[in-house]
């Protein structure tokens, strides 16, 4: 696993997969059977832990890390 995804519990990697994925907050709620709020905590927390001030830039750790392949379909 890439250092920079070790500072993530692993319910935050999979928040930063599915953002990754192209899914909003409303949509990882619904997936992960949790309230909206609680998926924005997920990201806002594994945005913090990684440095980044937007989703693009997590988007852009979710490709580089390896978490999401180009063409990989949530």
């Amino acid at each position: 696993m890439p250092p920079e995804l070790e500072l993530l519990t692993d319910r935050e990697r999979e928040v930063v997969r599915l953002v990754t994925l192209g899914r909003s907050n409303e949509d990882i709620a619904a997936l992960l059977v949790l309230s909206p709020l609680t998926a924005k905590t997920h990201v806002h927390r594994a945005m913090t832990k990684l440095g980044v001030r937007d989703r693009a830039q997590l988007v852009v750790i979710g490709y580089q890390s390896g978490l999401v392949r180009p063409g990989e379909r949530a």
